[in-house]
């Protein structure tokens, strides 16, 4: 839905929920709710692709020459 049909029916968009809470975009706070966003991202993907290689964190961590912190 477009944010016109959201307010036809009443409804707030996402983007106007987050601005609300964390600010408008290229403020301090927004930068950094959308910073810790792309974080969870990436680490449900990794997550995701390691589960699909049968692999378990520490194998992951072995592999990749990191530390689970």
């Amino acid at each position: 839905m477009n944010n016109e049909e959201l307010k036809d029916i009443e409804c707030t968009s996402i983007e106007e929920l987050i601005t609300e809470d964390f600010g408008a975009l290229g403020t301090e706070a927004r930068n950094t709710f959308e910073a810790s966003c792309e974080a969870f991202i990436i680490g449900e993907i990794l997550k995701t692709e390691r589960l699909k290689a049968g692999m378990t964190q520490e194998q992951l961590t072995a592999k990749t020459g990191t530390k689970k912190d």
